[in-house]
């Protein structure tokens, strides 16, 4: 009788009772069920992600960082129609959206810079030209040849097409800064022949490499400093954007183009 006390004790204890266990049991299930709240600290992270990306976006885009497609010869041969540039906006300053204020940038425009800009005679439209005169200048054009303060400039970049001079109506605003005294309304600017001109405080002229078919500031006036957007440095990637074939973007890639600098 003493032995078998002793073997009840070693296995006495509180037993777990069928219905203790279903309790234990249901208790652990509805931790373990239910929503994960993993999943929705995963979608919360990812929507932060994708804001912060989206942020990073639009100040890369509006501040550093711009992109242009050439859609015009009137750059050639330097730029092609269906060039893809990087136009770097830190280095010039960039406007803030919105407002007058514009952010300094970390160099100044040259002459030579081939430059995109918001033109003020075509709403919600970009151009890109060569900016050829600065503040100050003295400028005229004998015979398609371009002077700077007196002095012929060697213009390597320069295409002339050889097409016969050509006057044009626009090209009249150059009168109220024409430096040959009073025209009487004698003064008769054309396309190759014109000014001289002094380029008016914060202002730049600009002008296409393609000189013959090039609608530039010997046509549509000086253009105001904050108006421009970048210098353009590179043509991160070029195709035969005229081409009739089917996907051209695919199958006529000009490779030899695709990291060129612009200069």
């Amino acid at each position: 009788m003493g032995m078998a006390k002793k073997k009840k004790g070693r296995q006495g204890g509180k037993k777990e009772s069928p219905k203790d266990g279903g309790k234990a049991r249901k208790g652990r299930e509805s931790s373990q069920g239910g929503k994960n709240p993993r999943g929705g600290n995963s979608l919360v992270e990812w929507a932060k992600s994708l804001f912060v990306a989206l942020v990073l976006f639009l100040i890369i885009r509006t501040f550093l960082i711009h992109t242009f497609v050439i859609i015009s010869g009137s750059m050639e041969e330097t730029l092609l129609v269906g060039d893809l540039l990087l136009v770097n906006r830190a280095s010039v300053g960039s406007r803030i959206p919105g407002t007058p204020w514009r952010i300094p940038g970390y160099s100044k425009l040259r002459r030579g810079d081939v430059v995109v800009f918001d033109p003020h005679h075509e709403v919600d439209m970009k151009l890109v030209k060569r900016l050829m005169g600065l503040p100050g200048d003295t400028l005229m054009m004998r015979d398609k040849v371009f002077y700077v303060n007196g002095e012929a400039l060697d213009e390597p970049y320069v295409q002339n097409m050889g097409t016969p001079d050509d006057p044009h109506p626009w090209m009249s605003w150059q009168e109220e800064y024409y430096l040959g005294g009073s025209s009487n309304g004698n003064y008769q600017p054309t396309r190759d022949n014109w000014g001289p001109m002094v380029v008016p405080p914060e202002h730049y002229f600009m002008l296409g490499d393609n000189r013959d078919t090039s609608l530039d500031s010997r046509y549509w006036g000086f253009l105001e400093g904050w108006r421009v957007e970048g210098r353009a440095v590179l043509v991160y990637f070029s195709y035969n954007k005229g081409s009739l074939r089917p996907f051209p973007w695919l199958r006529e890639v000009r490779w030899g183009r695709i990291g060129d600098l612009v200069s």
